[in-house]
C-alpha cells in the first residue's frame, strides 16, 4: 500500500484509473464537486472503490465543512453553515452553540455515510486573527482558542456519533497566515510564546484519529521549511508540543505554497514525518510520478491507519431532518 490519497477525475472510474489504482494500491481517495452528482451516484462510486481494493475500511475522504467549503451542494444536499455561525451563537449562548455544532456534525455525517464517505476533513481548528487570509475567514470557529477547541470538539463528536471520522486541521495552525497557501507560501513571524494560542485547540483535541498539516513557514520553529516539509515542526511541535499521535495527512501538495514536482513534494513530506500525502487533482502523470518515488507505507503508518479507521462504529439512528431542525432552532436562539 502506498501512503497517498488520490483524487478522481469524474463521476465514475475511468478504465485508466481503475488499472492504475489496482496496481498502485493507494491508501485512500478524496472526492470533490466533480465527483458528486447524487447520493446514488456517489454510493456506486465509493462501493466501486472499496470493491477494487477489497477493503471495507478504505478511507474515502471529502472536504464538507459548510459554507463555501462544501463538495456536496444544494439542491441535492442541504446547505451547512460556516464556522462563524457557531462562533456568533457562542457569544450569547455557549451551551446552545456547542449543541448546535454537535448536531451539525452528526447531520454532516448522515449525508456522508449515505454516499459511502467515511472521513470528513473537518473540523478546522485554526484560530482566526485580524487581517488573516480570507482563505480561512468565516470557516474558523473564531478568535478565542478555548472557544475554537470547544466548538471543534463538538463537531468532531457529532461526526463520530454519525459514524464518520473527523480530521483536525491545519496543524500547527493556519490562522495567522496573511496570504492564501493555495497561491503562495505564507510566513508567520510570531514568537513561540505567541504561537501557544494557536496550538491550544489542537492540544485539546490531540486524541483525534487523523490530523492535517499546514503549508506555512513558522519562523519561530523553522525559518526555511513549511510545516508539511519540516522534520522539526512535525517532530517537536505536532508530535511533541501538541502531542498528536494519530494519522498525519499533508494538506494538498498541489497548492502553490510548495515547490517542486508532485513526486518531489510527496517524497519530502513523507521524509519529514507526515504519514500520508494528499494529492487531489487526478492528473495521471503526477500520480504515476508520486507512486514511483514514494516507499510503501511503513508499519507505523499502517498502525495509525488501523487505529483511525477502527475508531468509529455504527452510526446513531437519528433522522437527518431531526438533526437539521435541532441545529437550526439552536442557531436561531436570541
Amino acid at each position: 500500500m502506498k501512503p497517498v490519497i488520490f483524487g478522481l477525475s469524474g463521476l465514475s472510474l475511468t478504465d485508466d484509473e481503475r488499472a492504475f489504482f489496482r496496481e498502485a494500491e493507494p491508501l485512500g481517495y478524496i472526492l470533490f464537486k466533480r465527483n458528486c452528482e447524487s447520493p446514488e451516484q456517489m454510493r456506486a462510486l465509493t462501493d466501486d472503490l472499496r470493491a477494487l481494493h477489497g477493503r471495507d475500511d478504505l478511507p474515502i475522504t471529502i472536504d464538507q465543512e459548510g459554507g463555501r467549503v462544501a463538495r456536496m451542494q444544494p439542491p441535492v444536499w442541504p446547505a451547512f453553515p460556516t464556522g462563524a455561525a457557531f462562533d456568533t451563537l457562542y457569544e450569547r449562548a455557549p451551551i446552545s452553540a456547542i449543541e448546535a455544532a454537535r448536531a451539525n456534525g452528526q447531520a454532516l455525517a448522515h449525508i456522508l455515510r449515505e454516499a459511502g464517505v467515511n472521513v470528513n476533513l473537518a473540523p478546522m481548528l485554526d484560530v482566526a486573527v485580524e487581517g488573516g487570509t480570507p482563505a480561512i475567514g468565516d470557516r474558523a470557529f473564531g478568535r478565542d482558542p478555548l472557544r475554537v477547541a470547544a466548538l471543534g470538539r463538538a463537531l468532531l463528536d457529532g461526526l463520530h456519533r454519525g459514524g464518520v471520522i473527523g480530521v483536525i486541521k491545519h496543524m500547527p495552525g493556519h490562522g495567522r497566515a496573511m496570504v492564501d497557501s493555495h497561491l503562495e507560501l505564507p510566513r508567520v513571524k510570531a514568537s513561540a510564546a505567541e504561537l501557544e494560542a494557536d496550538l491550544l485547540p489542537f492540544q485539546r483535541l490531540a486524541s483525534a484519529p487523523i490530523g492535517m498539516t499546514a503549508h506555512i513557514v513558522f519562523e519561530a520553529w523553522d525559518t526555511e521549511l513549511p510545516a508539511t516539509l519540516s522534520p522539526t515542526v512535525i517532530r517537536e511541535v505536532i508530535r511533541g508540543r501538541i502531542g498528536f499521535d494519530g494519522l498525519l495527512f499533508t494538506d494538498d501538495i498541489d497548492m502553490k505554497a510548495l515547490s517542486g514536482t508532485a513526486g518531489e513534494k510527496a517524497e519530502r513530506a513523507l521524509a519529514a514525518g507526515c504519514d500520508v500525502v494528499l494529492d487531489c487533482w487526478a492528473r495521471m502523470p503526477e500520480m504515476v510520478e508520486i507512486v514511483s518515488r514514494i516507499p510503501d507505507a511503513p508499519a507505523m503508518c499502517l498502525e495509525r491507519l488501523a487505529r483511525a479507521m477502527g475508531s468509529v462504529g455504527e452510526a446513531e439512528d437519528v433522522p437527518l431532518a431531526e438533526l437539521l431542525a435541532k441545529r437550526d432552532a439552536l442557531l436561531g436562539v436570541r
